[in-house]
């Protein structure tokens, strides 16, 4: 199952912007919802995570500042970012594992959705 990702875009800093991520198919259930990011020059790094129990880890350069949540009933994670730093611009990927169906597994990516945070 491919995940589609949406909502970025270019923002002052300071901003907000709301991604979504969904999967392109049915699935049966998750277990976790993650957002990483890339920027330039740099390694991929954890954003957010989100388990299908509703725990939430963030990196400590979003805390109070980002929230991911999830949509249950669209299975669609979204990440809230407010208060836009420039050092935010990246490209923002999410990522998510579950099953497709009973003893089905899957594990995907989406496409990546860049944001960038500039005056």
């Amino acid at each position: 199952v491919q995940l589609q990702a949406s909502g970025g875009g270019l923002v002052q800093p300071g901003g907000s912007l709301r991604l979504s991520c969904a999967p392109s198919g049915t699935i049966l259930s998750w277990n976790a919802m993650n957002w990483y990011r890339q920027a330039p020059g740099k390694e991929r790094e954890l954003v957010a995570r989100i388990s299908s129990g509703g725990s939430t880890n963030y990196a400590d350069s979003v805390k109070g500042r980002f929230t991911i949540s999830t949509d249950n009933a669209k299975n669609t994670v979204y990440l809230q970012m407010n208060s836009l730093k420039p050092e935010d611009t990246a490209v923002y990927y999410c990522n998510a594992d579950g099953k497709l169906r009973v003893g089905v597994p899957f594990y995907s990516w989406g496409q990546g959705t860049l944001v960038t945070v500039s005056s």
